[in-house]
């Protein structure tokens, strides 16, 4: 009984996930008329891909635009994801393995940063941006971004981390390792589906943010800003298409690493 409520919740979650997808999509293949009929329909009389063609294609003036903006959440997500498990992984190890004066206060500071969202951060960021010249810049939006993924990057890893015995370590300085060899040959491929995780809130996050985005960027901006503030300016078919096409980069990341959450899941479980 147990296992049926267990799917029926998951059915029920993937239902309300997938459902707002899947008609965004129907919307984006339809013509302009069908877009408001009545009743509405999941499956257009007529499909059409020309909305994706014009937004996406480089033939055309806004499909150029398109591309560059959508190059700047790329190398923004990335840069930010990478950073994050580069910067938050020793961080955790320190917290987890290490003793030292102040660690309860400043592991406290890690985790009050969570306790504010990011537009609470974003008028000081602009000023302090403008004053070091990082605004309209990829790093100005990257250092903005690290401020929400790593605390929680750092507070997954270190769970992770606090999970592994110790004594794994020691047993490999016994056999001849040094402590950094230690670390990276036996610790981090033990806390790869963390790491995963700590990786796909950091990129899924930041390729999803608009306020700071649109705020900390004029002509950098990324593929989220730049489709909110032309929302007034491009018609229904064009909105949904972009929309649609903004899912597909985190849905490819996912699936790539998904084998990592999933042994995550199965650690979370025991």
């Amino acid at each position: 009984m147990q296992t049926i409520v267990i799917y029926v919740l998951l059915i029920a979650f993937a239902i309300f996930a997938l459902v707002p997808m899947a008609w965004m999509f129907s919307t984006s293949i339809k013509v302009r008329w069908q877009i408001f009929q009545v009743p509405p329909r999941w499956i257009p009389e007529t499909i059409t891909f020309e909305h994706y063609e014009r937004v996406i294609l480089p033939t055309s003036q806004s499909g150029k635009l398109f591309g560059r903006y959508f190059v700047n959440s790329v190398i923004v997500s990335v840069a930010t994801s990478v950073l994050s498990v580069v910067i938050s992984a020793p961080a955790a190890y320190a917290f987890s393995r290490f003793h030292f004066p102040g660690k309860g206060a400043a592991y406290f500071g890690v985790l009050a940063r969570n306790m504010f969202p990011l537009i609470v951060f974003l008028i000081p960021l602009f000023f302090m941006f403008s004053t070091f010249r990082l605004r309209n810049t990829y790093a100005g939006l990257i250092i903005g971004y690290l401020t929400f993924a790593l605390p929680l990057a750092i507070w997954l890893l270190k769970g992770f981390f606090d999970s592994i015995p110790a004594d794994l370590e020691e047993a490999a300085q016994v056999f001849g390792c040094t402590p950094v060899r230690a670390f990276f040959s036996v610790v981090m491929p033990l806390t790869l589906p963390g790491i995963a995780a700590a990786g796909v809130f950091a990129f899924v996050t930041s390729w999803n943010e608009v306020f700071a985005a649109v705020l900390l960027t004029l002509t950098n901006r990324t593929l989220p800003a730049q489709i909110l503030f032309s929302l007034d300016k491009s018609g229904d078919p064009f909105k949904f298409a972009g929309g649609f096409f903004m899912l597909v980069p985190s849905l490819i990341f996912i699936f790539f690493i998904r084998r990592y959450l999933f042994n995550m899941w199965g650690q979370i479980s025991k």
